[in-house]
């Protein structure tokens, strides 16, 4: 492929891989150190270091695409990889549940600078605009992948050694990450249309506002939230306590969602050849809804089996990829080609701003008045992203041209075989 025989872009790539396997073993790990510092009230830790991790991406991801361009751009990603490794490397160290909402804070403020700085760097290094385009979809595949293979991973390793020592394991990738970055040669900084920092801050945010299958993909970026924070955050607790498990078990079932997040996103480049991308991320969001309520029924009817939430587990995964994939197209045929980082940007901190209000609910919730009551709450809130997509998306919201993703300022409808099937 032309795109991998740029040697920067296939030196970043290949950081970019190791840093995501490198976050998920550390949510995997933090999950089961929390279980180790707070037993019972795992998920409340779960739920607040989580709910810090979105309060850094959500403030700080914007302003660091906003300022970024003030700093070397290489030395920048090398020192916050520096410090990512430092802070996981000390987290196997922590003796109080305060320690790791500090350090969690310190990670996520080095990973909310990192992630948009990285995406400003590859249009910059891949000039072609077709090859930008799959580099993109690139990106978003090796996400779908970790998402899958960081819990089994984690699964394996945890059968041998401690979930200690996965905290090393990440803290040498983050090394061999910035290892990876030191030889690019990453050029200065363009010149943007929005000179000011606000500017630059809030022009993605204003497109997602006035266009109106952005606002459909914030309610569904509510969607994926709600039903992902009952995986993310009450897996540890419910598979320790309520099913009995092991450590290796709490990673082979989150394995479970994983894998269905990945037959689901193998399926889709052929199923969105032939079907509207609105009408595949509406059907994920109704996936999504019912994924959640199945696991208020498992919760409520005291029907704690494996095969049970494995199957609920993986509905779920399903729901997702079925509203993640299709975003990168989404984003792509709604703007400019100038505009294209800034709205990557905006979804990066809008999609957080939806995990920063269901985190807090799996975790706090789940801890204090039981799994049955919250994830009730989680699939009203699913139930509200879908209805809220379903109004907000017209079904016909522009005209597209045949040969690709619309050019001009009114959103197209992403309905085109052609198009679809390319930028898949």
């Amino acid at each position: 492929m032309r795109l991998f025989a740029l040697r920067d872009y296939r030196y970043l790539f290949s950081a970019q891989i190791i840093a995501l396997f490198g976050t998920g073993l550390t949510t995997v790990a933090l999950g089961l150190l929390a279980y180790d510092l707070a037993g019972p009230r795992a998920g409340t830790v779960l739920g607040t270091a989580l709910t810090v991790k979105m309060v850094m991406y959500v403030v700080i991801a914007p302003l660091a695409a906003a300022y970024v361009g003030r700093f070397p751009r290489r030395t920048l990603l090398v020192l916050l990889d520096v410090v990512r490794a430092a802070v996981v490397l000390a987290l196997p160290l922590v003796t109080e549940v305060w320690h790791i909402y500090v350090l969690i804070g310190l990670l996520q403020a080095a990973s909310a600078a990192f992630t948009p700085t990285f995406q400003a760097v590859i249009p910059d290094i891949v000039t072609d605009e077709s090859d930008y385009t799959r580099a993109l979809s690139a990106s978003q595949a090796a996400s779908t992948m970790e998402t899958l293979l960081s819990p089994v991973l984690a699964a394996v390793a945890l059968a041998f050694m401690s979930f200690d020592r996965l905290f090393l394991g990440t803290s040498a990738g983050f090394l061999l990450s910035a290892l990876l970055i030191l030889p690019t040669r990453i050029p200065n900084t363009r010149p943007s249309a929005h000179t000011r920092a606000r500017d630059k801050a809030t022009a993605g945010i204003r497109t997602f506002l006035r266009t109106p299958r952005l606002r459909g993909l914030m309610a569904l970026n509510l969607v994926v939230a709600a039903a992902g924070s009952i995986v993310v955050v009450n897996t540890v607790n419910y598979v320790r306590d309520d099913l009995g498990g092991s450590q290796s078990d709490v990673g082979w079932m989150l394995a479970a969602s994983g894998g269905g997040t990945l037959l689901a996103a193998l399926a889709l480049p052929r199923v969105l050849g032939r079907i509207a991308a609105r009408t595949v991320m509406t059907t994920g969001a109704a996936v999504l809804t019912g994924g959640t309520i199945a696991a208020v029924a498992l919760s409520a009817a005291d029907l704690t089996t494996w095969t049970g939430t494995a199957i609920v587990w993986a509905v779920i995964g399903i729901g997702m990829a079925l509203i993640i994939t299709p975003t990168g197209t989404i984003l792509r045929a709604s703007v400019e080609p100038h505009e294209i980082p800034g709205a990557f940007a905006a979804q990066f901190s809008l999609s957080h701003l939806a995990w920063l209000i269901t985190y807090p609910i799996a975790g706090w919730l789940g801890t204090n008045v039981g799994l049955t009551v919250t994830w009730s709450v989680l699939a009203a809130l699913a139930a509200a992203g879908t209805t809220g997509a379903l109004l907000l998306w017209p079904r016909h919201d522009g005209r597209q041209t045949p040969t690709g993703p619309a050019t001009h300022t009114r959103p197209a409808p992403l309905t085109d075989r052609s198009t679809l099937s390319k930028a898949a």
